[in-house]
C-alpha cells in the first residue's frame, strides 16, 4: 500500500521526557497507524525510549508497524538512547510483531481488577484495624502535605529493588520536585490521587506507600500507581495493610466507582500474593519487550 509518514510534535512534554510523534496515513490520507516514543531526560534514565505503536486493524500485515518502527528507531539512536522498551497484551498481534523484530521479552505482567461492589467490606475493616505494632496509618489527597513531604521522597527508594526482570529501566531519582509534579500532573488530568503511608512510630517517619488515582467524576475504575515498603521495614504486613486502607477508603469517598486496576510482575510473587488476598482477580497478562540499540 502506498503510505506516509509524517513526523508530528506532541506539546505533552513534562520534567521527567519528551515525546517524539508519527502518523502513518495511506493514500487517501486517512490515518492508519501512529507511533509515541517517550525520551526519558531525566538521570538514570536518559539511556532509555519507551515505544508505543497502534495500527488500525483493517490495516495490519500491510507494513504500517514495520515503518513507524524503523521512524522511531533511528529518532532514538540519534538521540543517543541505548535501549528502546515496548508493551504488548500477550497474543495479541502486538505481541508477535515485537517479537519478530528482534525485542526481547525481558518481563511478564499480570494485570488484575478488584469490582468494588464484591469487596469484603468486613474483611477489610479487620485487614486495616488489625495491630502493626511500632507502626500507624496515615492518608492524604493530591500532593503530599509539607510536614511529611521529606520522609515521603525519602520513602521513594522503596521502589529501586522494584523486581523488572531483565528490563533495563534504570534509576528512577525523586526529589520533592518530581513528587509534587507527579501530583500536579494527575490534578492537571482531572484526576485524583490518593495516597496511604506507614508511619514508623518511632521517629514519625514514612516507611511504605501506596497511591490510587480515581477518575475526577467517581466513576469506572481507579488506578494503583503503586505499593512499596521500605527493605528494613518488610516482613510486618504493611503493603497488605495499606492497601487493605486505600480499597476501604475508595469505596467510602467514591461510592459510585466500579473497580481498583492493578498490575504486578510475575517474578513479584509477594504483591501477586497481596491483590489475591484482596480479591484482586486476573484480566489479561502483558509482556514487556526490550530493544537494544
Amino acid at each position: 500500500m502506498s503510505l506516509r509518514i509524517t513526523a508530528l510534535s506532541d506539546p505533552a512534554e513534562n520534567t521527567a521526557g519528551r515525546r517524539l510523534v508519527w502518523l502513518a496515513s495511506g493514500a487517501d490520507g486517512a490515518p492508519v497507524g501512529s507511533a509515541f516514543l517517550r525520551l526519558f531526560t531525566r538521570p538514570g534514565q536518559d539511556h532509555l525510549a519507551e515505544l508505543d505503536i497502534q495500527v488500525h486493524s483493517a490495516e495490519r500485515r500491510a507494513g504500517v508497524a514495520s515503518r513507524l518502527l524503523e521512524a522511531a528507531v533511528e529518532a532514538a539512536r540519534q538521540d543517543g538512547r541505548r535501549s528502546m522498551i515496548a508493551q504488548a497484551e500477550a497474543d495479541s498481534p502486538g505481541d508477535a510483531f515485537l517479537a519478530a523484530r528482534g525485542f526481547a521479552k525481558v518481563l511478564t505482567l499480570t494485570y488484575a481488577r478488584l469490582v468494588l461492589a464484591d469487596a469484603d467490606l468486613a474483611a477489610l475493616t479487620e485487614a486495616v484495624e488489625e495491630p502493626h505494632p511500632g507502626y500507624r496509618l496515615t492518608s492524604w489527597d493530591g500532593t503530599v502535605p509539607d510536614e511529611l513531604a521529606d520522609t515521603f521522597v525519602a520513602s521513594r527508594r522503596a521502589m529501586d529493588d522494584m523486581p523488572m526482570g531483565a528490563t533495563d529501566f534504570g534509576t528512577v531519582v525523586w526529589d520533592l520536585e518530581r513528587v509534587r509534579a507527579a501530583a500536579a500532573a494527575v490534578a492537571g488530568r482531572g484526576e485524583k490521587l490518593h495516597t496511604v503511608a506507614a508511619v514508623d512510630e518511632s521517629d514519625g517517619s514514612i516507611v511504605g506507600f501506596t497511591e490510587l488515582v480515581v477518575p475526577g467524576d467517581g466513576t469506572g475504575d481507579g488506578q494503583h500507581y503503586g505499593t512499596a515498603v521500605l527493605p528494613e521495614h518488610r516482613g510486618h504486613g504493611l503493603a497488605r495493610w495499606m492497601k487493605a486502607a486505600s480499597i476501604r477508603q475508595a469505596r467510602e469517598s467514591h461510592p459510585r466507582l466500579a473497580g481498583l486496576l492493578t498490575d504486578t510482575a510475575d517474578n513479584n510473587p509477594h504483591m501477586r500474593h497481596v491483590n489475591d488476598a484482596l480479591g484482586y482477580l486476573p484480566t489479561h497478562a502483558a509482556h514487556e519487550y526490550q530493544l537494544d540499540l
